[in-house]
């Protein structure tokens, strides 16, 4: 029984660190602010964000499997942090990603199906993976938003940044007024599958939310 309770703790102070883990997307674009959205708050946004989809646009699928893989999509962050795209490329990454989550899960009763769920989630191959990957890409442009309406970050100071001289992020940043614009733009061919994801994010664009 002891060891049970050992691995439920562990288990839980090693996801305590997202807590304190910022999202590098913010810092890569200077956000200014006194708290910056953590990975935590990353993803229990993105489980609202995905039940408010699910249910305005009638979706059918397994949403509880959706909530499921946005629980655990970032548990690899725990270990090897919140990589940008410029950082490591998918492949490597994905490689990465796994042995980070063996080494997390390893003393969890539950690491065969968790990591099912996790493989299902990069795979994007189901209804399921390829929903929730749309909405943590779009949770990521919805926070810049919020952040461009709170003047927390200027898109003409941006000398620092690491992927302002890429070549996508140049042409995103040609018809940019914000830097919610750029990251929308960056994405926007993430979404060519789901109309639904199209109109969300355009209205985004042109509109506060």
């Amino acid at each position: 029984m002891n060891q049970k309770i050992e691995s439920t703790l562990k288990f839980y102070k090693l996801c305590n660190k997202l807590k304190d883990t910022i999202r590098k997307g913010h810092l890569i674009w200077n956000v200014k602010r006194k708290r910056i959205e953590s990975v935590a708050e990353h993803i229990y946004g993105v489980q609202m964000l995905a039940l408010s989809i699910y249910y305005q646009f009638g979706y059918k699928l397994n949403i509880e499997k959706v909530i499921y893989m946005l629980a655990i999509h970032e548990l690899e962050e725990i270990k090897i942090g919140d990589l940008a795209f410029f950082e490591i490329d998918d492949q490597e990454k994905l490689l990465e990603g796994k042995k980070a989550t063996n080494y997390i899960l390893k003393d969890i009763l539950g690491k065969e199906e968790i990591s099912k769920i996790l493989d299902e989630f990069n795979e994007r191959k189901t209804e399921e993976a390829i929903f929730a990957y749309h909405c943590d890409k779009l949770e990521f442009d919805m926070q810049m938003k919020l952040y461009d309406q709170e003047n927390c970050c200027d898109i003409n100071h941006q000398e620092n940044n690491p992927v302002i001289n890429n070549k996508e992020v140049i042409r995103c940043l040609e018809n940019a007024n914000k830097v919610s614009d750029v990251c929308i733009e960056f994405d926007r061919e993430k979404y060519q599958d789901d109309e639904n994801f199209i109109q969300i994010i355009d209205y985004l664009k042109e509109n506060d939310i």
